[in-house]
């Protein structure tokens, strides 16, 4: 994380957009209690540090035909930085492949894929992610069910 320093105010614009990012500034100036151009100058700047990423919809996988959540765990031949990297660059180019995290451990990676069904997923399995180079084995666990999803990170907390 960055070395900049946030107060109260940047937390609670921070809290108000992960939780609904299509307000408009002068709801979220509402809700933390400022004017709305010193609002909308603080947005800027904790995107410019880096604290915001970006603005994305949350969609419904299922009605858009993606019934199948699988995660991976993935064991690599080597470990070397260049091989991780190359792993890394694959699977970001893999569409299927929604999140991918470097474990300590074990695993070397941890995959979140999404499927039309499992025909497909098996597709993309023996297709694109065993067959991978440097890939020595990868274990699977479908979803049965995901009870919850909670973006970004309990600020409140922090």
């Amino acid at each position: 994380m960055t070395d900049h320093k946030i107060d109260s105010i940047d937390r609670q614009i921070l809290a108000e957009l992960q939780e609904d990012g299509r307000m408009t500034n002068v709801e979220l100036a509402e809700r933390v209690g400022i004017s709305p151009p010193p609002c909308l100058r603080r947005v800027r700047n904790l995107e410019d540090k880096g604290y915001i990423k970006g603005f994305n919809a949350a969609v419904d996988q299922e009605l858009l035909g993606f019934s199948v959540t699988v995660f991976a765990n993935v064991g690599l031949v080597s470990q070397a930085e260049a091989d991780l990297v190359a792993f890394e660059n694959l699977m970001r180019s893999l569409p299927e492949v929604r999140e991918c995290h470097m474990l300590s451990g074990e695993i070397d990676f941890l995959l979140k894929i999404v499927a039309p069904n499992m025909d497909a997923f098996q597709r993309f399995l023996t297709g694109q992610l065993t067959c991978a180079p440097n890939v020595s084995q990868v274990k699977t666990s479908l979803t049965v069910r995901a009870s919850f999803r909670k973006p970004g990170v309990p600020i409140a907390a922090a």
